[in-house]
């Protein structure tokens, strides 16, 4: 039998290193310095999503009544006051009874059915879907600045209007599986097995196509050209976060199917600095062409009304930058304005003397 000495095994390894090791760090992936391991805090900054079970669920509290507070400041002007509105999103609340809530099943979701409208309600099967949505991307024009108690007081609103839970109900940590037993559409949602699981069986049953096979399926989609403009130009009322989407309405519509032509470049309004004179760019970048169109009505009047009704007012500025900065009703209609305090007061005067100007 062939046999080698501790010594000569030894140097032989050391030799295998010398030689080896210098091709070895010649073949690291070019991007292995890059970055570095996220923080314990950016992890946890991140992390903020809520499971059915509640997994992720921060320890608070909130009432109806504060909803109801926090709902006209921050959410009816796009969700109506009721959570009725279908005039920016579809309705929140709404195609519920007494009855869905205590077999856990929408009667108007089912075939043969004429309710005219889903809403949030009907459609959800858990609150921890409602808990996790509101805190993650609501308000509109600024996700993520709830507290935890908004947040729970929110839903606890929601949940109310719906009559999942009482006038004076506290909605909480502790309490939230209790409420989840009377969500409307608690055992509405279908379990798929093969998208939760690899070796699942299928749920359809077919053959591959041998023959004169499709080899070019698309699905495209378009919009009738009365409604093209229904809500103002769509491309200036982008949220400031995330990818832009909205199509420029003030050009004509494609001629032919949505996919089928050139993807135009993006309009991006850029953010105007405080102050400055590009009021226009000042608007979208505080959203508010999210609810007010130049020259028509989207939820709120159209900046041309606005410039009409106060024209002749003494204090037409100052009372637009209270406007501005404390919201305010009943002026234009039952739809409140909530709010914009992150409006500085320079560029709250630069756009009350834009509309005083006459909104052009």
């Amino acid at each position: 039998m062939f046999r080698i000495s501790a010594r000569a095994a030894a140097a032989a390894f050391v030799l295998a290193a010398l030689v080896t090791g210098p091709a070895l760090a010649q073949k690291k992936a070019p991007w292995h310095d890059i970055g570095r391991d996220a923080t314990k805090a950016e992890v946890a900054a991140w992390d903020i999503d809520v499971r059915p079970d509640f997994k992720g669920l921060p320890k608070g509290s909130g009432s109806v009544s504060k909803g109801e507070e926090v709902w006209e400041a921050k959410c009816a002007s796009c969700h109506g006051v009721f959570g009725e509105s279908n005039e920016v999103f579809t309705p929140i609340v709404g195609g519920t009874t007494k009855e869905d809530i205590a077999r856990g099943r929408v009667k108007n979701l089912e075939e043969g059915s004429s309710y005219p409208q889903k809403t949030t309600m009907m459609k959800v099967p858990t609150v921890s879907t409602l808990w996790d949505y509101i805190n993650r991307a609501m308000p509109w024009n600024a996700p993520k600045t709830l507290t935890t108690e908004e947040v729970y007081a929110t839903v606890a609103y929601i949940l109310n209007l719906a009559e999942v839970v009482p006038d004076d109900f506290v909605l909480s940590d502790q309490n939230i599986a209790e409420v989840q037993k009377r969500m409307p559409n608690r055992n509405g949602m279908v379990f798929y097995e093969p998208l939760w699981r690899v070796d699942g069986k299928g749920d359809v049953k077919n053959v591959a196509c041998m023959k004169n096979c499709p080899v070019d399926p698309q699905i495209r989609s378009s919009l009738p050209g009365f409604a093209r403009d229904a809500h103002g130009n769509i491309a200036e009322q982008n949220r400031v976060i995330g990818p832009v989407r909205g199509a420029d309405t003030t050009q004509p519509p494609p001629t032919g199917p949505v996919g089928s032509q050139p993807r135009p470049a993006p309009v991006v309004v850029a953010a105007a600095a405080s102050g400055g004179s590009d009021v226009r760019a000042l608007l979208a970048s505080n959203s508010c062409t999210a609810c007010h169109g130049f020259t028509n009505k989207i939820v709120g009047p159209g900046f041309n009304e606005i410039a009409a009704k106060t024209k002749d007012r003494a204090d037409a500025e100052a009372y637009l930058v209270g406007r501005i900065k404390n919201g305010g009703s009943g002026v234009y209609g039952p739809v409140p304005m909530p709010a914009q305090p992150q409006v500085s007061d320079a560029d709250a005067q630069a756009m009350a003397r834009w509309i005083i100007g006459g909104a052009r």
